[in-house]
């Protein structure tokens, strides 16, 4: 998702997988199973995990909640969030409601590393029946992996990114990739946009071996408020600016607002768990 191709080591071939999430080979209705129940196992594992297993507090979920129950259906959801464990995704989605988190038709489309999640066969099929895409960092804003986002949304789905492109292991300031920023702008609907900050999942999943899975921790979850972005898209396209200069600019308000999330999501943190 940043500007620029670059080479990538990886010897195994994915040449195969977005022909496949378009046209499953076993038929649309045996890959529809398949899924419903990679996402439902998948779904219970994590709010087991996180709601129930560790001291999680959600911020705001109403709110979000019902963003899912009465967005229309040719309108787009993006949500964003920072990224500090491998386990984010899924566990971000185990403060979800039941209804929400296992069904299979509603929930999110994510980006996920090739080099991680795709390694061989099996993976790769466990992933994209849990509709996760695989994106090659590296590679720019117009590899597969985006075109198929921009392609979900077109059809009015939520699509699920982690813009600084990798886990963020040392929770540095990262400027945002410009993926997301693609996405937006070339939507022919304009994407509801959530921002989301989360603590405390680098101490569910640890970044550093062993990697086992912890119980007991503190872990706090805030839904922002949805991103304006109807002013901001107006001025760009009435100011007929290059494709480069638009998506630099919906991602650097992107990156605003997640700063602030960020800012309230600590005080909340401190204050949920004091």
């Amino acid at each position: 998702m940043v500007e620029g191709p670059v080479k990538t080591t990886s010897t195994y071939s994915m040449d195969w997988i977005f022909p496949t999430l378009r046209k499953p080979i076993c038929g649309i209705y045996l890959w529809n199973i398949a899924s419903s129940i990679t996402v439902a196992t998948v779904g219970l594992f994590s709010k087991i995990l996180i709601g129930w297993l560790n001291k999680a507090k959600c911020h705001n979920r109403n709110t979000f909640s019902k963003i899912l129950d009465k967005r229309p259906k040719d309108v787009p959801l993006i949500t964003v969030s920072n990224h500090h464990s491998c386990f984010d995704d899924p566990g971000i989605w185990g403060c979800l409601k039941w209804k929400h988190l296992m069904n299979r038709k509603t929930i999110r489309w994510s980006l996920a590393a090739h080099d991680i999640c795709f390694t061989n066969k099996l993976h790769s099929y466990f992933f994209l029946l849990g509709k996760c895409i695989p994106v090659i960092r590296g590679n720019g804003v117009y590899q597969d992996a985006i075109n198929f986002c921009v392609e979900k949304l077109q059809n009015g789905e939520w699509v699920h990114v982690f813009p600084e492109g990798r886990v963020n292991m040392t929770k540095e300031f990262i400027r945002l990739k410009w993926g997301v920023g693609r996405m937006i702008y070339d939507s022919p609907v304009t994407p509801i946009v959530v921002p989301i900050w989360h603590i405390g999942m680098e101490e569910i999943l640890p970044n550093d071996p062993p990697y086992i899975l912890k119980t007991g921790k503190k872990v706090t979850f805030n839904f922002g408020e949805p991103i304006n972005f109807s002013g901001l898209l107006k001025e760009l396209r009435d100011a007929r600016v290059n494709a480069e200069c638009a998506r630099k600019a919906i991602t650097e308000k992107i990156q605003v607002e997640l700063m602030n999330l960020k800012i309230q999501t600590e005080a909340l943190h401190k204050l949920y768990h004091s």
